[in-house]
């Protein structure tokens, strides 16, 4: 969900889970030494939303883990 934008890290909304499913707590907001991870009113979402999220993300994650290598060797597969 983190990544270099042009200038600062970002986080992309449609990816961050706040940790939920993870951690107690958002592990940016924990280790950030200057502490800017701002709350973004356009997405604030409630802890189901974000368990709803992890469940969304972590099933497409399992789907791509288990899709054969489609350059990969027939046996391989």
């Amino acid at each position: 969900a983190i990544y270099l934008g042009p200038e600062i890290y970002e986080i992309d909304p449609s990816k961050c889970t706040e940790c939920v499913g993870h951690f107690d707590e958002p592990q940016c907001v924990q280790v950030c030494p200057v502490a800017c991870i701002p709350l973004n009113p356009a997405h604030l979402e409630n802890r189901e939303t974000l368990w709803q999220k992890y469940h969304r993300l972590t099933q497409q994650a399992d789907v791509v883990a288990a899709s054969p290598d489609p350059g990969a060797p027939p046996a391989a597969r």
